[in-house]
């Protein structure tokens, strides 16, 4: 077995230490981010009445620029599972089972075969009307990782597909998308807490991952923010 065929591994995320441009750099244990420019002064707790299950490819556990576990700094419902492609996580499976919970599969509309499944954001909203938990799932990882757990999760199958409409582009700045209309996960996140009435969970979200972003940005150029930013202020004002 190699950490390159992590549909094999099914214990536990990949061992394999993180190696790559900046792997050397002396990192906040909280937040992964150099200590340079910690982000954890400006973590602010937030609720929202949806919640968030990220089903995460291996490789993207120990990726200091995955924007995923941002989502759960601010939102303490927020919960990751590792996905394999042949042993599902079995807690992931009770949940999805768990009638409490209105499940929604964050992806793309954009092929026939799954349209059947396709609703929009007025089924959220139908679902918090109607009692139950609004859980939006996230595909975490690169767009090829995200199609390919669509794909071959079998249990994905019965979900409703949930496409996210916005004219919203990326801000990210640490890796280079395909598209500017290809948001990183928490930006995905914010836009769909937004779209379905948690404006504070949003706000809160868009000023975190912007703080992460010009945080890390400015860290790889071994600079150090001297002045806090706009949304550094906005996060500071709400701890107070």
């Amino acid at each position: 077995m190699t950490l390159s065929d992590p549909d094999q591994c099914v214990s536990s995320p990949p061992r394999r230490p993180f190696k790559a441009r900046g792997s050397f750099v002396t990192r906040c244990e909280g937040c992964r981010l150099p200590l340079l420019n910690c982000l954890c002064p400006y973590r602010v707790k937030t609720e929202s009445k949806a919640r968030f299950w990220l089903l995460t490819h291996p490789l993207e556990h120990n990726k200091p620029t995955n924007t995923g576990r941002l989502i759960g700094d601010i939102l303490d419902t927020t919960e990751v599972f590792t996905w394999y492609r042949t042993a599902p996580d079995i807690a992931l499976l009770d949940h999805l089972d768990d009638p409490r919970f209105a499940p929604f599969l964050v992806f793309p509309d954009d092929q026939p075969d799954y349209a059947e499944r396709v609703v929009d954001i007025d089924s959220v909203k139908q679902a918090k009307r109607e009692g139950r938990i609004p859980v939006f799932i996230i595909l975490d990882g690169t767009w090829r990782q995200a199609r390919r757990i669509f794909r071959k999760s079998p249990y994905l199958a019965r979900l409703p597909v949930l496409p996210l409409h916005t004219e919203r582009l990326t801000r990210y700045h640490l890796r280079k998308p395909a598209s500017a209309s290809h948001l990183c996960t928490a930006e995905v996140a914010a836009e769909l807490l937004r779209q379905s009435g948690d404006t504070v969970a949003a706000e809160v979200l868009d000023d975190y991952f912007e703080v992460f972003n010009d945080s890390y940005a400015e860290s790889r150029r071994h600079s150090k923010l001297e002045r806090p930013t706009a949304a550094m202020q906005r996060l500071l004002e709400r701890q107070r």
